[in-house]
């Protein structure tokens, strides 16, 4: 007799925010404490997807919008099987956003929208790749946030100030927000 398991419930959490703000550093902590209680969880960092599944993608709007379709739909696979897939990612326009969350709700997808609301003065001060550095030396074009657009959520799921919170608290703010929503 063959028995079929129950495929455990799953969900995207799409963290959204400037260079620096901490999505990835947020990320490996909530994903650290999903593993830990056992649950499947992968990170589809934004840095490795362009590297690998988006090779090849310039920084244009319609490219942006397809990296971040791109990642959506891996997402959404995963989480449909029943992986928390956490999403480290700039996604930088509310439509490519709201793209990926239509996707999720067609397939009856769990979708958490974490908007890491870090100010731009203070990613530019923790600068982890440079990236403000080199934008003010005049090397770099097109830094989102600075001369590139950022489309804030209006309505994010959970809202995270991390320039008031540790990584620790911003990760428990997602946690609980996923407890709330019986997520776990």
């Amino acid at each position: 007799m063959v028995r079929s398991a129950a495929v455990e419930c799953g969900a995207t959490v799409w963290l959204t925010g400037l260079p620096s703000a901490g999505k990835t550093t947020v990320a490996r902590v909530l994903a650290g404490r999903l593993r830990t209680e056992g649950r499947r969880v992968e990170v589809l960092d934004g840095d490795e997807i362009r590297r690998f599944l988006s090779a090849g993608l310039g920084f244009s709007r319609e490219d942006r919008h397809t990296n971040v379709q791109r990642i959506g739909l891996v997402a959404e696979v995963l989480a449909r099987n029943g992986v928390f897939a956490v999403v480290p990612v700039i996604a930088p326009y509310a439509d490519s956003r709201e793209a990926v969350r239509k996707r999720h709700a067609a397939s009856d997808t769990p979708y958490v929208e974490v908007h890491v609301a870090t100010p731009v003065e203070v990613c530019s001060e923790r600068d982890v790749k440079g990236l403000y550095a080199r934008q003010a030396a005049g090397a770099l074009k097109g830094l989102t946030g600075v001369d590139d657009p950022y489309e804030p959520p209006l309505t994010p799921d959970v809202y995270l100030p991390t320039q008031h919170q540790t990584p620790q608290e911003s990760a428990d703010a997602v946690y609980t927000a996923l407890a709330e929503r019986g997520l776990l």
